[in-house]
């Protein structure tokens, strides 16, 4: 029921969702100067969240620095959290990607470098799954028709959110033997770094992180970035608002 609840409020505090109901609100009472005056709103807001310049820079100052190979110490497990497979689209003998395949290809990199000797994938099948498969099993199939020993792959696939990543992943660690006192490295979104780097805190896991998928970009100074409206910008501001809301409902309830 939590989860479900932290999606339908995340839903009613999307940037979309209110320029909606204002827009709407308007269109039906435009002849009223309240009416109006939410319709005007509805629509700067959405030149606002459109906006590329804006949007870049909001998740620009989000997202932590990206950090150089050479700078990372070498490390026995690096720990990739899912969320970057289409689980929609279901195939054996393949993985099919969506946004966020930097997480576990940077995750190959390391490996292949020798800053991480085995990779620890956490994520199982999200809510309402139509995938027989976990988003583990898919990454690990993955990193093995690469190339990478099975026996250096391990997968933790019952996770459904990110405090569950943390709690499972020391759950799994201590079932396999492994020193929970040593330090991780953890791999995820940029933008979703400080949640789980949060709760790997809270549950005792030492962690340096090793962010990846920047959704922001160089800052571009010209007309199409000023004016041009752009959807990927509200895309972004979406995955911003969630990110706070989901950071927020987590302090609420103790996972950070």
């Amino acid at each position: 029921m939590f989860f479900y609840l932290s999606q339908f409020l995340s839903f009613l505090a999307m940037p979309l969702t209110i320029i909606s109901i204002l827009i709407v609100i308007g269109a039906l009472y435009v002849k009223k100067k309240w009416g109006k005056r939410s319709l005007w709103i509805g629509i700067i807001l959405l030149w606002f969240f459109t906006n590329q310049f804006i949007a870049n820079q909001a998740i620009l100052a989000w997202e932590p620095d990206f950090k150089d190979f050479n700078e990372i110490k070498t490390h026995e497990f690096g720990i990739v959290l899912t969320g970057v497979t289409n689980l929609s689209k279901t195939a054996y003998d393949r993985t099919f990607f969506n946004k966020g395949a930097d997480r576990i290809t940077h995750a190959l990199q390391l490996y292949r470098m020798g800053k991480i000797k085995k990779i620890l994938i956490t994520g199982g099948q999200g809510l309402n799954p139509v995938n027989p498969q976990s988003e583990a099993e898919l990454l690990q199939r993955f990193l093995i028709m690469t190339g990478v020993p099975s026996e250096d792959v391990m997968i933790e696939d019952q996770a459904k959110n990110t405090a569950q990543n943390a709690q499972f992943t020391k759950t799994f660690l201590e079932e396999k033997g492994i020193d929970t006192d040593e330090e991780f490295l953890l791999i995820t979104s940029a933008f979703h770094m400080y949640r789980a780097k949060g709760c790997f805190d809270k549950v005792g896991l030492k962690t340096e992180t090793f962010p990846t998928d920047y959704y922001s970009h160089d800052t571009k100074y010209d007309f199409p970035a000023f004016v041009y409206p752009n959807p990927s910008s509200l895309e972004n501001w979406h995955k911003l608002v969630k990110e706070w809301i989901g950071i927020l409902v987590y302090k609420l309830v103790g996972y950070i």
